[in-house]
Parts: C-alpha cells; structure tokens; sequence
C-alpha cells in the first residue's frame, strides 16, 4: 500500500509544482507590468495619431485661447499672430492644449493649428543665420528680437531657418520652437 502522506507522494509533488508555477507566473506578471506601463504610456495613441508634446504654428491672425476644451470654456486672451511656433501637450478629439512662447497654457481649436514648423527668437538681439552650421561661418542674415522664421530641419545643434526670404542656420537653443521636451504641462 502507498502512502499519501509521504514527501514523494502523489499530492506533494503536485503542491509544489503548482506554488513553482505560481511563482513564476506572478514573477512574469510582474516584469511585464513594469514594461507594460513605460509602453502603454508611449503606444498609447492620441486623438489625432500624432505625438505629444509637439510644435505647430497658428493658422490665423486671430485665435481664441481658453481654459478648457470647448466653447463653453472662460476666453483667456486672444492670440493676434498668425504662424506663432506653439507646442501641443494635451490634445481632445477637436482641441489642443498648447504652450506658447512666452510660457502661456491654453486650449485652442484644432482648426486653428496649422502642422507648419515655425520658431521664435525670444532674445532682446538679433541672431545670426549663418551659411553653414558652423559659427565661424559667414553671416547671411539676421533673425530680429521677436521674429519668426520657417524652420526647415534641426540637425546636431542646428536649425536651418527661412525668414524674409533668406536662409541660414542657427543654433537650436538660440529659437524658441526646437525642444523636444514639454514646455509647460
């Protein structure tokens, strides 16, 4: 006759099979619900499929800025530059949460955002755009204390910049509308 009470029985095996599996089962859930939820944040799509944060200009001469997405929402001010460089940090299905120049927060519609990359020099002085991206480079032109300029491409430190129908490059840091990171929340 077999015993079930031995600790080769029948029973124990199986007990300690099962806790072995468990174990390894709970080891699994944990390591993917760490990775799980760097990912889901990231794959998480937004409204428009786009990325946030990222920069758009104004389309028109005249935007509404409100305190929450929707109509109904206090006015803030009104925007009165078309082309401002913004930067979306949240977005709905019609409204984007945006970051302006000067550090402003508001909702605006999306028809009133427009995919075009501009950016702003928010220096009190003039910045060279240079003919390389190089800055012993010659000057080719100047981008005036709070103008715009058409960004054309960053590439190691550098934005290559249209403005008044000239081109140049200048550093990345010297405009305002080239941060990858968020700049306001």
């Amino acid at each position: 006759m077999i015993s079930s009470k031995g600790p080769m029985s029948g029973k124990g095996k199986v007990k300690r099979q099962v806790r072995r599996w468990a174990v390894a089962l709970a080891g699994c859930a944990a390591v993917l619900a760490a990775g799980g939820a760097e990912a889901s944040a990231a794959d998480r799509p937004t409204p428009s499929g786009l990325p946030v944060p990222r920069y758009v200009s104004l389309k028109f001469s005249e935007v509404n800025a409100r305190a929450g997405p929707g109509d109904d929402y206090r006015l803030l001010w009104v925007y009165q530059v078309r082309g401002l460089p913004v930067q979306v940090v949240a977005e709905t299905a019609e409204w984007r949460r945006i970051c302006d120049p000067n550090g402003g927060a508001a909702w605006v519609h999306r028809r009133t955002t427009d995919g075009r990359r501009m950016v702003m020099n928010r220096q009190s002085q003039a910045i060279s755009l240079r003919r390389s991206p190089k800055m012993k480079a010659p000057v080719r032109a100047l981008l005036g204390p709070r103008s715009l300029g058409a960004l054309d491409r960053c590439s190691k430190g550098w934005c290559k910049i249209r403005a008044g129908g000239l081109t140049g490059w200048a550093p990345a840091d010297a405009v305002w509308g080239t941060s990858e990171a968020a700049q306001c929340r």
